[in-house]
């Protein structure tokens, strides 16, 4: 199957509710966010969708030092579709054009990419939840969240 018409069967053959989600950006993930497990950390900071896009940047690390960092774009293509845009530590972006899609979760995956091939975004209550995995959903990393400036609904 054409990995571009996806998408667009998923939408078609989504509730209502859903192809409503599909149109618009995850607004839901707008906000700055933080984890911490140990010495591990990790933050991202989404802004709120304008213009037919949300930016992002992330960065992870362990005690004081910076292990990567990575400027991140959702937005919508000339096309309608939706795609995820990443740019770890200055290297050109790897697109992830969007698969699937909810009130409070989005996904997206290109199988040709090394790693990840899936990238996905939801929501727990008031954490919010990012994992990473190759395509057949091995090699998972996973992130919580937590809101350091809370969203405004």
């Amino acid at each position: 199957m054409n990995k571009l018409l996806l998408p667009v069967l998923l939408m078609l053959s989504a509730p209502l509710g859903a192809q409503s989600a599909a149109r618009s950006l995850p607004g839901w993930m707008a906000g700055t966010w933080m984890m911490e497990d140990g010495a591990d950390w990790a933050d991202e900071m989404w802004t709120d969708p304008r213009g037919g896009i949300m930016l992002g940047v992330a960065r992870m690390g362990f005690g004081p030092q910076l292990r990567s960092w990575e400027v991140t774009q959702i937005r919508h293509k000339p096309d309608g579709s939706i795609s995820f845009f990443a740019q770890p530590n200055g290297k050109p972006a790897a697109e992830f054009p969007m698969v699937l899609v909810s009130e409070e979760a989005i996904e997206f995956a290109n199988p040709s990419h090394d790693y990840p091939q899936r990238i996905r975004y939801w929501r727990q209550g008031k954490l919010l939840m990012a994992e990473i995995s190759k395509i057949d959903g091995s090699q998972v990393m996973r992130w919580n969240y937590r809101p350091v400036v809370p969203p405004q609904d």
